[in-house]
């Protein structure tokens, strides 16, 4: 029985190895890229905006001084 078992459970891993859900599935890969650019497009937006925020605070501080 133990022969058997054994000779299951190395099919079974195989199965699982030899899945490839990337190429049964290519839409959602995509959808993951455009949510993934969508992602990292409003990240460097809000970025852009904080370090904008952060120049013009300094330019009136200098223009102040003056």
């Amino acid at each position: 029985m133990p022969v058997i078992n054994t000779i299951v459970a190395r099919d079974a891993a195989h199965q699982l190895t030899k899945r490839n859900w990337a190429a049964q599935e290519p839409g959602v890969i995509v959808v993951f890229c455009i949510v993934g650019l969508v992602g990292l497009s409003v990240l460097g937006l809000l970025i852009y905006k904080f370090i904008a925020r952060k120049r013009a605070e300094k330019q009136a501080r200098v223009a102040q001084h003056i």
